[in-house]
């Protein structure tokens, strides 16, 4: 084979562990028929690794995965363990340490998906979410003051750089361009005072740099109930760490089943490994049980070829994803169907091959 791409893994908790060999599974298909290796590396990083060792990861984790073309990630968290440890000590610092600062997350409605919208097609459902991953809301500032009394306060920053809100509006614009040239930003201006009219103006200032762009600005309420009533409006929708975070469940949502919904968490400038996973968590309620959704796996797995460059072959995924959808082939529970993981997962391989 001509090239050879060297992806880090990290299945994580719940189902993350059953649907990553799926992804796995059609990237290998994809490089048989594409000419290209991949050679794999395994981490173990989860939360019963947190049991084991007090971390999720251990402390040079971030070193050890930085020599990688890209990092695969399944889902992380798990009931023993806190939710804010779990994100913060492996997803966050993997995204903040590695300056994933760009989340990109399509919403599309596939072929043989049925919307939950009446009378939507996939002509009205195609927009990506464009989230700010790097600071924000999601940030460690603050603290509790007079812990366990009556007078108990709790002080939780956000923090917002011209840096980082710069970069992120101009992905979004320049992402926009390959597109239908046309952005939209989740704001709320009219009442968080400081931080959401300083994006109004920094997304008003680099619009005037995009002339050919049209733009658009919505408050985050409204902009969800528009996603609904309207998402025929949106081609690339930005915004903060949080809105996007929010938005990013709604969008695939709309689209059929968050099941499907993929994410890359991106370093546009290729200096470190990006990092792609399913939108879905570790769904511990359905765990081991072999009937989750892959398909949000297998698409992050396309996204991530389109990264290194392998575009034919991340068409190819998309196209199987939908020949297996639209030709009646099998299906989980979350889309009406009843097969397993691995028939799913089989099928879209087959169907690459």
């Amino acid at each position: 084979m001509s090239k050879s791409y060297r992806i880090a893994v990290i299945a994580g908790d719940g189902i993350g562990k059953e649907v990553v060999p799926q992804g796995q599974r059609v990237l290998e298909a994809a490089g048989r028929k594409y000419g290209f290796d991949i050679r794999w590396t395994e981490y173990d990083w989860n939360c019963d690794y947190y049991a084991k060792h007090g971390r999720m990861m251990p402390e040079d984790g971030v070193d050890q995965v930085r020599g990688a073309d890209a990092i695969f990630l399944g889902a992380v968290g798990w009931p023993t363990v806190p939710d804010h440890i779990s994100t913060w000590d492996l997803i966050l610092r993997l995204r903040r340490e590695l300056n994933l600062f760009v989340a990109l997350r399509p919403a599309r409605l596939l072929k043989g998906i049925t919307s939950p919208l009446t009378g939507r097609g996939a002509k009205d459902i195609d927009f990506v979410i464009v989230r700010e991953n790097s600071e924000g809301e999601y940030s460690s500032a603050g603290g509790i003051l007079y812990k366990d009394t009556p007078d108990e306060i709790v002080l939780q920053e956000s923090v917002f750089s011209r840096r980082a809100t710069d970069r992120i509006i101009r992905y979004a614009f320049d992402l926009a361009r390959t597109r239908r040239s046309k952005v939209s930003l989740a704001t709320k201006s009219n009442g968080i005072k400081i931080a959401m009219p300083y994006w109004d103006d920094r997304f008003a200032a680099i619009a005037r740099e995009y002339p050919d762009v049209e733009h658009n600005k919505f408050h985050i309420d409204i902009l969800t109930a528009h996603f609904v009533n309207h998402p025929d409006w949106f081609d690339v929708v930005v915004g903060s760490n949080l809105f996007g975070d929010i938005l990013s469940d709604l969008g695939p949502a709309v689209a059929g089943s968050i099941g499907i919904a993929p994410s890359g968490n991106i370093d546009p400038t290729h200096a470190n490994p990006s990092m792609f996973e399913p939108v879905h968590g570790s769904a511990p309620d359905i765990a081991g049980q072999n009937i989750a959704n892959p398909i949000g796996q297998i698409w992050a797995a396309a996204m991530m070829l389109s990264h290194l460059g392998e575009e034919a072959a991340a068409a190819a995924i998309e196209k199987a994803i939908e020949t297996v959808l639209g030709d009646g082939g099998p299906r989980t529970r979350d889309l009406g169907g009843n097969a397993s993981t691995d028939l799913v997962g089989q099928a879209i391989a087959n169907a690459v091959a």
